[in-house]
């Protein structure tokens, strides 16, 4: 399998460490692509109609994409125990959190539209302050109710990629605002699947 990739995309770690926990890193090929509204990938856009990564290219030349759908494909393909609940009720939890944790980093990414990547005339600031408040009620909500699993899952391995990537882009400081929810990221941060997969670079967009 090959994954289109971006070292600085949160959405693309959620993949490659959602692998990693699965046994299955092994049998992916790792390439890294820029992607930006601004400027276009062809080869992206080629395999993905919104130019987005990640991108999974499966042994059957069948592109996946996004990451959830990517992380429910491996899911499939690792022959072990589900990171995925089964049972219903667990896996609209897993779904959820995930779904909080992919709202995480949207918004900061909109926040750093609106503070580093538009041009200074271009910027609103109401807007990044709106989509702030988001990353940090969200961040509140994890705080008061997120219960990780010894064994973690989809959720875990969601949660912990956004936390990484708001410290990474230091969108919100969630280590004084949220110290449960960045004392259980600490620990998980010291997974293999999370040191073979550190962010790094920067956005091109032009």
């Amino acid at each position: 399998m090959k994954l289109l990739y971006q070292t600085h995309s949160p959405f693309a770690r959620k993949a490659l460490v959602f692998a990693h926990e699965a046994g299955l890193a092994d049998r992916i090929q790792v390439i890294h692509h820029e992607t930006s509204p601004t400027a276009r990938n062809a080869e992206v856009f080629a395999l993905n109609p919104l130019g987005k990564v990640p991108v999974l290219l499966t042994d059957e030349g069948e592109a996946i994409f996004d990451s959830g759908v990517i992380c429910q494909y491996l899911d499939a393909e690792h022959g072990g125990m589900s990171l995925i609940p089964t049972n219903p009720a667990k896996r609209v939890a897993a779904l959820r959190l995930q779904a909080v944790a992919d709202g995480l980093s949207e918004a900061g990414i909109l926040v750093r539209w609106e503070t580093v990547r538009r041009p200074p005339d271009l910027r609103y600031p109401p807007l990044a302050e709106g989509h702030l408040a988001k990353v940090a009620d969200g961040c509140a909500w994890l705080e008061a109710s997120f219960q990780p699993h010894e064994i973690p899952g989809l959720a875990e391995v969601a949660i912990a990629t956004a936390l990484s990537w708001l410290a990474f882009r230091q969108i919100l400081d969630v280590s004084a605002a949220c110290p449960r929810l960045w004392a259980w990221y600490e620990t998980f941060e010291q997974r293999p699947s999370m040191r073979a997969t550190a962010l790094a670079g920067d956005t091109v967009d032009h």
